[in-house]
Formats: structure tokens, C-alpha cells, sequence
């Protein structure tokens, strides 16, 4: 199983910026599914961002012009890098991996395709 290490959540303004770490180890299969997830207090889990391991990636609509999520094979390490940030995305942030081939020819969409799943990183963003 992966191990995985989130960093860089904080508390920010609206419009300010911040960029999301996450640390993969331990792994001896190819990850085919990274992925960036999200859950607010009383909300449900949301997919925000995924990459493949051929680097396509896909945004949810909310973050799409705001969001980047990017990733560093050589240090093996996604990133998520979060642009003019608003109140409604206060939330924990959850960097997942997926290491099942039949992930990635379904997308890495959802989030049932990734087996391994950081600890979380809270965002809070003020008004």
C-alpha cells in the first residue's frame, strides 16, 4: 500500500492562494490514479482534482481556472496548486492513490478507484 503525506493547508483570505503537497512512499506497483479529494463538515467526500499516470488530468467544474493539480514522478509528489480561493472551499484535503490498471481505464475518477489515502490537510479560507 501507498503511504501517503499531505502538506501545505492553512488558513487564508478569499482570493488568496495556496499549494497542497502530498508525499508518495513505499510502493512497489505503478500508482496509475493520484488524485485530490475534499470533505467539508457535513458535506459529502468530492473528487477536486485527478491526474493519470500518462499526466491527463481532470477538474471538478467549482475549481476549474482556480486549481492545478500537477505532479513530480522524480520526487514522487503531487501537487495541487489552489488560486483565488473562496469560503466554500474550506474543507479537509485528501491526496489518494490508485495502483489498479482498471482504475485508470475508468478514469480515475471516482473515488472508489484509489486504494490509499493520506491523512488530510485542512484549508480554511475567510470572507
Amino acid at each position: 500500500q501507498v503511504q501517503l503525506v499531505e502538506s501545505g493547508g492553512g488558513s487564508v483570505q478569499a482570493g488568496g492562494s495556496l499549494r497542497l503537497s502530498c508525499a508518495a512512499s513505499g510502493y512497489g506497483s505503478s500508482i496509475y490514479c493520484m488524485g485530490w479529494f475534499r470533505q467539508a463538515p457535513g458535506k459529502e467526500r468530492e473528487r477536486v482534482a485527478t491526474i493519470d499516470r500518462d499526466s491527463n488530468t481532470r477538474h471538478a467544474d467549482s475549481v476549474t481556472g482556480r486549481f492545478t493539480i500537477s505532479k513530480d514522478n522524480a520526487k514522487n509528489t503531487l501537487y495541487l496548486q489552489m488560486n483565488d480561493l473562496k469560503p466554500e472551499d474550506t474543507a479537509m484535503y485528501y491526496c489518494a492513490a490508485g495502483t489498479r490498471r482498471t482504475s485508470w481505464y475508468r478514469g480515475c475518477a471516482a473515488a472508489v478507484e484509489y486504494d490509499s489515502w493520506g491523512q488530510g490537510t485542512q484549508v480554511t479560507i475567510s470572507s
